[in-house]
């Protein structure tokens, strides 16, 4: 377990951005993928986005893909969720993630074993 710590959320309105950040602690990035997940009410948890060090790749949600952008930076060991022209049915708590690396990259959110506490984003129209 890697202590995970969101920040950034709050309550903007369609076509605004936000960030959200996730420091961990202890946490050497080249060894973990990192990854947010977003959870509606009354819905299951979903992928957002996932970054990998380990093979320089970031992967997204087509739900997301051009207008969220995920990044790091290994000196601060924070992660960020770059979130732009932000919809309304992108409404939900957001949940930072690591995996271990074991040489493949997975978006399902049994492989991710430390997640923060979360984060709500809410979108008004």
């Amino acid at each position: 377990q890697v202590p995970l710590v969101e920040s950034g959320g709050g309550s903007v309105q369609a076509g605004d951005s936000l960030r959200l950040s996730c420091a961990a602690s202890g946490l050497t990035f080249s060894s973990y993928t990192m990854g947010w997940f977003r959870q509606a009410p009354g819905k299951e948890r979903e992928f957002v986005a996932a970054i990998a060090w380990a093979v320089f790749g970031t992967y997204y949600a087509d739900s997301v893909k051009g207008r969220f952008t995920i990044s790091g930076d290994n000196a601060k060991n924070t992660v960020y969720l770059q979130m732009n022209s932000l919809k309304p049915e992108d409404t939900a708590v957001y949940y930072c993630a690591a995996q271990k690396w074991r040489g493949v990259v997975t978006m399902s959110s049994h492989e991710f074993g430390s997640w923060g506490q979360g984060t709500q984003v809410t979108v008004s129209s």
